[in-house]
This record gives C-alpha cells, sequence and structure tokens, in this order.
C-alpha cells in the first residue's frame, strides 16, 4: 500500500458519519474465552477504560442500532418493542437517550443491559477480542458492493484499473472496530479476485481519519429516537455519509469502494460517478458479506441473568418483522427516513426480497463465519471462535414459541363466554 495520503475535511465528514453510523449500530463481538466478571463490574470498568454508560439497572433495557435493513429500525417508529417491555414493568430506551452513556457501547457493548442490532463486523470484533456476547439474530440483505469511477474516465472494466490508485479509508482509532474499512478492503479484495487480479495489481491509497468523536461532548446531547439525528440533515445527499467520494471526484484516486443499492443510487444520480463491478449481481452470496448480515446481540450476562429480557426483544422482532414483510412498502416508507436508498421506492426495491424476520439459518450463519474469517486473516481481530458456539438459536425459538401460545389463548378465548375455563378430558 502506499503511503498514508489524506485529503483535506475527510476528518471532519467522516466523524458526522461515524456518529451516525452509530446511532443505528454496528460494532464488533469479543470471542476467544474470556472470563466474565460479576455485571455491574465489568460494566463499571469497561465504562471507566473505554466509554461510559448509564449504571446498570436491570428495570432497564436499551437499544441501539446502525441504519441498515433490519426490524428494529422499524420497531423505533412503530414502538412495539417498548410496549411489550413497559408490559412487564421494564423501560426500553435508545441508548444515547441518556447523556451518561457516549457512543462507545455501540462499538465495544461495555453496557450489560444493551441490545445491539446493526451490521456485523463491530460484534465480531467485541466477541473475538473484548468480551463475551450472545448472537441472537440476523437479517441477510444482499448488498456486496460496487467499484465506483469517474463518469467521465475510460475506465470499463476492473482490470482497466490495473496500476491505478483505489482509495482506502483508515481509523485511527483503536478503541473501536474499523468497519468501514473492513467492508472495503473486502469489496476490493473480491472484484479484483473476480478479474484475475490482486491489491499488488493497483495502487492502495490509504485515507486516515482521527474518528475521534465517540465522547466529544458536543455529540453527546441526548437523542430519544435514532432517527432524531437524521432530522437536521439531508443525510441521502450529505457527502459525511459518502466516504472518499471527494477523493474520486478530485482525481486523488481513480476508483473506490461504495456499497451496492444503497449509497450506489445516490451516487450515479449525481451523473458524475458510475459503476463497473457489482458484487449484489454475482450468483454466489458469499460475495454480498458487507457489514452484512446485520446481527442481533446482547451480552452473555443479559442472557445468563435475565433471559426473559432477551426473549422479550426477539418476540418484538419477530412480530415487526412479520409485519413488514406482509406490508413491505410501508416498511419502505419508515426505513426511508434512516437508511440510505434513494427514496421510499428505492427502499421498496432493495428490501422486497428480504426476509424481515431474524433468523439463525446455516446460510446466515455461513455469513457471519465468512466476515469472521477475514478479520482474522487480516488482522482486524486478534482471537478465532466459532460462530456455531456463539449463536444463541434457544431465544429466537422460545420467543416463536411464546408468541404462538400467547395467539392461540387469544383466538381460543375470544370464542368462550367470559368466566368459561376450557377443560380437556
Amino acid at each position: 500500500m502506499d503511503n498514508p495520503s489524506h485529503e483535506p475535511g475527510l476528518a471532519s465528514r467522516r466523524n458526522f458519519m461515524g456518529a451516525v453510523a452509530a446511532a443505528a449500530g454496528g460494532l464488533a463481538a469479543v470471542g476467544g474465552g474470556l472470563a466474565s466478571p460479576p455485571a455491574q463490574a465489568q460494566q463499571a470498568s469497561a465504562g471507566a477504560k473505554k466509554g461510559k454508560a448509564v449504571a446498570l439497572n436491570w428495570k432497564e433495557v436499551y437499544f441501539t442500532n446502525c441504519p441498515m435493513v433490519s426490524a428494529n429500525n422499524i420497531d423505533q417508529e412503530l414502538g412495539w418493542c417498548k410496549t411489550d417491555f413497559k408490559a412487564i414493568g421494564i423501560d426500553y430506551s435508545y441508548f444515547r437517550s441518556r447523556r451518561e452513556t457516549d457512543w462507545y457501547p455501540h462499538y465495544i457493548h461495555n453496557q450489560d443491559n444493551l441490545i445491539r442490532f446493526g451490521g456485523l463486523y463491530p460484534p465480531i470484533h467485541v466477541q473475538a477480542d473484548i468480551r463475551r456476547t450472545r448472537l441472537l439474530g440476523a437479517t441477510w440483505v444482499h448488498e456486496g458492493g460496487c467499484m465506483a469511477v469517474r463518469a467521465g474516465d475510460p475506465i470499463w472494466r476492473m482490470k482497466d484499473l490495473k496500476g491505478k490508485k483505489i482509495g482506502l479509508s483508515k481509523s485511527l482509532n483503536t478503541i473501536k472496530n474499523d468497519w468501514w474499512r473492513i467492508q472495503e478492503h473486502m469489496g476490493i479484495e473480491s472484484m479484483l479476485m473476480l478479474n484475475d487480479m490482486t491489491m499488488k495489481d493497483v495502487q492502495i491509497v490509504e485515507f486516515p481519519y482521527p474518528d475521534d468523536w465517540y465522547d466529544d461532548p458536543k455529540m453527546l446531547e441526548p437523542l430519544i429516537n435514532p432517527t432524531d439525528l437524521w432530522a437536521t440533515r439531508d443525510h441521502k445527499r450529505d457527502l459525511a455519509f459518502r466516504p472518499l467520494e471527494t477523493a474520486l471526484l478530485s482525481g486523488k484516486v481513480d476508483a473506490i469502494y461504495t456499497q451496492s443499492k444503497v449509497f450506489q443510487h445516490l451516487q450515479e444520480d449525481t451523473g458524475q460517478i458510475r459503476m463497473i463491478e457489482d458484487l449484489s449481481r454475482r450468483a454466489d452470496w458469499k460475495l454480498q458479506v458487507a457489514n452484512t448480515p446485520a446481527v442481533i446481540t446482547c451480552t452473555d450476562v443479559m442472557a445468563r441473568e435475565h433471559p426473559e429480557l432477551v426473549v422479550t426483544y426477539m418476540k418484538a422482532m419477530i412480530k415487526v418483522g412479520r409485519w413488514a414483510n406482509q406490508y413491505k412498502q410501508a416498511a419502505a416508507v419508515l426505513l426511508d427516513r434512516q437508511t440510505f436508498y434513494r427514496d421510499a421506492e428505492d427502499t421498496y426495491q432493495g428490501i422486497k426480497d428480504v426476509d424481515m424476520v431474524p433468523n439463525l439459518s446455516p446460510q446466515n450463519l455461513a455469513c457471519v463465519t465468512t466476515g469472521k474469517d477475514f478479520m482474522l486473516k487480516n488482522g482486524y481481530i486478534k482471537n478465532d471462535f466459532d460462530v456455531q458456539k456463539w449463536a444463541a438459536p434457544e431465544f429466537l425459538e422460545m420467543a416463536a414459541k411464546q408468541l404462538i401460545e400467547e395467539q392461540w389463548k387469544k383466538k381460543s378465548g375470544e370464542k368462550l363466554p367470559e368466566g368459561t375455563q376450557l377443560r380437556l378430558g
């Protein structure tokens, strides 16, 4: 790789881009066999070292997510999960609704009563190198990635990039996972491989940025809903959320990675950028891993000591996911408020074939393993772990079972006179 090059203004734009990403989800998990200390001690020590979180109270459950396709991003508008938690006497809130909590819990999961639904790479990092968590579910979206070039350049195929410059971002934050760089790296390497090339055939130009805003007092005003973060920005057209695009248009590099469908259509709409490769059009589903699938994780402490809280959350995600599957266009309108598809119709086209009910299918677990293996191979995590053992399908199974029982009780009870008890035998 070339010596690091810095694009003027990139740091400030990426700082806000990171804030947005944090608002909707994206950390990694820790693996490797670390023992879990008592919950309060662990949360306190982790907070003292790397981030701050509100004092642990098991009458409170917090959520964090990423601006991605997920049932949680729909539920934050519907409020079904909050209603279900309220029914059992638990306050359910966005993790940044409390001034005491900075942005780091989204990335390092240093809060025991937090459930995260978001990008794949941060949770992998957490499970591998930071602390024990449990993998509760996943939502698979075929996004892959594109190679973007300037519209006027005589570059038509990946092979035309031989010897040319491709941008690669680099976070200088050593606390959190560099999830954006990982998907750039993985996507670029895959696209080159498919065209009989390697990273040695191109010039990789790094763009370092501080990425250090996570505990900045100016960024810590409370947010009741992640959507609040977008209310003051035209996030679909703000270059803060499209890293390295300015470097491409100004000629500092000849190509950059971008996400298929999501940022792709916004960039193509400018008339200045076109795509010469799109992994989402390839038959091999393993090539679609790009900080996806979006995964649900909680701490091992919550799973062990308060499984009822985990099951309550998963029940809500199943209900919301089923609603979204039945009413895809309505779901697209809600997701359009926080994702980076062009508009609600573009969002619908992106999710119309997506199963919005989280699951732990063999394919989803294989995708998670693909992302984990890439991170381990390239030094983005230090420790390996078994994804099959990380997965905790029992919570999803219990949630589904309870929903069936509740539905049966409601349906059967509607047909009986008041006060009647159903007796069998």
